[in-house]
């Protein structure tokens, strides 16, 4: 396994979203996510996180070492039980309290598997322990990769539009239907920012998240969107992703300043923004041991 990163890094995703809904919310009718004083959208970090495993597990096609952990109609713990058979452990309790008694790092040699094995444990983290008998897990990983909640840079105004259904399913209701009313949720246009934070500490320590993941991490945060476009998602795409990297693991700047320096503003004479082009964005000048790359 390659070298874990050194140095500790923050990021400024922007991307937006038009006539579409970014991320639904199912306590809300799948209303897009707004904050209800300030009517600003939100798209959670979870929303985001599941982008990018999305693509990686499109462009690794199950790669050892680059699987996803976390992903539709598989079940955790049967990932889990692959550590314990790496390691010729028999998944019940007698054979785990027996190779834990012979070998007293079994625990850390089931973690660094997993972290080794999936690219979304290794990068996110993970909880492990999935199986109803608390002998049977693989622990509890904290990634060096987290994302915040992104947050529109203007208020945005959801749209309730009304469709039709002129497709019959039964000869009976062709007899008995017209038109099937429905309806679906779109924001015209929102411009979203979301932050990130890498910990070199926690990659070091930890998961081992090294050079090879990081550049991965980069191309599918910038191409989350291209392999999952829909109807409902309508015109998505990141516009930048703006990296700050320090010279060192622990860092040489606050990240509140980091981002502070990141100003996205609409442009004279714009009040009702419908276009990235709408917008300037604008990086101020970096502290002392910190690189900004912006990436588009």
């Amino acid at each position: 396994m390659a070298e874990a990163i050194k140095n500790r890094y923050e990021f400024v995703i922007l991307f937006d979203v038009e006539n579409g809904n970014p991320n639904g919310d199912p306590d809300a009718g799948n209303m897009p996510r707004v904050d209800p004083e300030s009517s600003y959208g939100l798209v959670t970090d979870v929303c985001l996180k599941r982008k990018i495993r999305n693509f990686v597990e499109t462009a690794k096609e199950d790669e050892s070492g680059f699987r996803i952990y976390i992903k539709d109609g598989v079940p955790l713990n049967r990932s889990d039980a692959e550590a314990f058979a790496a390691l010729d452990v028999k998944p019940d309790d007698k054979s785990i309290k027996e190779a834990k008694k012979k070998d007293k790092d079994l625990d850390l040699k089931l973690r660094d598997f997993m972290c080794r094995e999936f690219f979304d444990i290794r990068t996110f983290g993970a909880v492990m322990t999935t199986f109803v008998k608390g002998a049977l897990n693989c622990g509890q990983v904290r990634g060096p990769v987290q994302l915040s909640f992104a947050r529109s840079v203007d208020p945005v105004i959801p749209q309730e539009v009304t469709i039709t259904r002129v497709a019959i399913t039964t000869e009976a209701d062709a007899e008995t239907k017209g038109n099937t009313m429905g309806r679906k949720y779109i924001i015209p246009y929102g411009l979203y920012r979301a932050e990130g934070y890498i910990s070199a500490n926690l990659a070091r320590k930890v998961t081992g998240f090294d050079e090879q993941d990081l550049e991965l991490l980069w191309t599918a945060i910038l191409n989350m969107f291209e392999h999952d476009h829909s109807a409902a998602r309508g015109k998505m795409a990141v516009r930048e992703l703006i990296v700050f990297k320090h010279e060192s693991e622990l860092g040489n700047a606050p990240a509140y300043k980091l981002f502070d320096a990141v100003q996205v503003s609409r442009k004279e004479g714009v009040v009702m923004p419908r276009a990235y082009g709408d917008y300037t964005v604008t990086v101020g000048e970096m502290p002392l041991g910190v690189t900004c790359t912006r990436m588009v």
